[in-house]
């Protein structure tokens, strides 16, 4: 239980950005009234897609293949199939954004490939997150000691601090491809900032107001 006055107060933090990181989903997909012949054509898709990402080296930062998908198409009217369906997504996350148009377009130009992105984004370690939460708590440090200047008092002891929460509100643009696109196409991808938000909620003894 504490004596005397108390302030509390709110501190906020906002910061605009460059991002980290980009990724963009690319998926191979294959169609054939063979199943083997389905599923060899998507493999060989899914290779060509592997040895193109090989070429840019550490440009590409991960790459994760979920989302493996092969389904029979049938007729209306029964049961038989008439066709095999087969696709593999794979996410690609690049740090070097100077080739990352260049990507995006010829992994589109691959046949049967479509790709999706750039979705930017921050790295969950960036040092931003830390540099958002300190901002926060030192401006409701200050908070704390203007409302206790009007009151002819003084800030004397912090008797409470909690993280209302730090948001990273990554921003979105769209590119998709489809195998088929002109190799010597270009594209220029501008990274969108990234927008980080902190708030701290805070409990401050003070002293004895001077009112009057």
């Amino acid at each position: 239980m504490v004596d005397g006055p108390v302030v509390t107060v709110r501190g906020e933090a906002y910061r605009e950005v460059a991002p980290e990181l980009a990724r963009f989903a690319v998926t191979a997909m294959a169609r054939d009234r063979d199943r083997e012949a389905t599923l060899t054509r998507l493999a060989e898709r899914s290779a060509a897609i592997r040895v193109l990402l090989d070429g840019y080296g550490p440009a590409v930062d991960r790459r994760e293949t979920g989302d493996l998908r092969v389904r029979p198409e049938s007729k209306r009217s029964g049961e038989r199939v008439v066709a095999y369906h087969g696709s593999v997504t794979t996410t690609v996350t690049v740090t070097d954004f100077t080739v990352l148009g260049e990507l995006m377009l010829r992994l589109a130009d691959q046949d049967q490939v479509a790709v999706a992105g750039p979705w930017w984004s921050l790295r969950p370690d960036s040092p931003v997150h830390r540099e958002a939460r300190q901002a926060a708590i030192a401006e409701a440090v200050q908070r704390a000691r203007e409302y206790a200047e009007v009151l002819g008092a003084r800030v004397t002891a912090l008797l409470e601090l909690s993280d209302t929460g730090l948001a990273a509100q990554p921003m979105t643009f769209r590119a998709a491809g489809f195998g088929g696109a002109e190799a010597t196409a270009e594209i220029d991808l501008d990274p969108q900032q990234q927008t980080v938000q902190a708030a701290v909620e805070a409990r401050f003894a003070i002293s004895e107001p001077v009112l009057g």
